[in-house]
């Protein structure tokens, strides 16, 4: 599949003001700067889709994106950002979890991880309370044109088997590089595939 349309749609907080349309979404979510406005960016081939900061937690809205007018990209508030006030973070937890417990739309979330780190605790718990839910997710790790292959395989397998001491089957596994496209084609495939499953 290719993006040729995308196009921003509506920012929110709560899950009764999303689209009300039944098109698939597929949300996006991380820790803060792991790098998920240039992957959305880079998926949708466009520069300023999502906007990116290099200050951590700038996301603090549901943002939806329409794509090829066929379905939605959702950019949801990172988590676990230490220096974000209690209360904001607690927001920020709502509004996640309200938006991946109860929006029917959501067809899968995509967790996003930086792949030159070893398995963080909120991430593990994050992915282990997806699983508790029965959500539908896929790891995809970013940013790895900063490591050789050999590296970010070896820590791939390190999350692997981090997550098999809980999981008997592990999700989808993406490795993507915003700036090298890495990854591209094989998560709009996977995308498409879903699509076409539901149609």
């Amino acid at each position: 599949m290719e993006i040729t349309q995308s196009r921003f749609v509506i920012s929110n907080t709560e899950v009764d003001k999303c689209p009300k349309d039944r098109r698939p979404e597929y949300a996006f979510i991380g820790r803060s700067n792991v790098g998920k406005s240039s992957l959305i960016n880079m998926l949708a081939k466009r520069k300023k889709l999502a906007m990116t900061s290099s200050q951590p937690g700038k996301t603090r809205l549901i943002n939806h994106f329409m794509m090829n007018e066929e379905w939605y990209l959702v950019d949801l508030p990172g988590y676990g950002f230490a220096k974000t006030g209690k209360s904001t973070r607690a927001s920020f937890g709502k509004i996640i979890s309200d938006y991946l417990l109860h929006r029917e739309q959501l067809t899968c979330v995509f967790v996003l991880l930086d792949v030159r780190h070893a398995p963080q605790k909120v991430d593990v718990e994050f992915i282990n309370w997806l699983g508790e839910e029965g959500i539908p997710f896929a790891l995809v790790f970013t940013k790895a044109d900063k490591l050789s292959s050999s590296q970010a395989a070896q820590n791939i397998g390190i999350y692997k088997e981090k997550l098999l001491e809980i999981w008997e089957e592990l999700p989808q596994i993406f490795l993507t590089s915003s700036t090298k496209r890495q990854g591209q084609e094989e998560l709009l495939n996977y995308i498409d595939a879903i699509n076409q499953s539901l149609k």
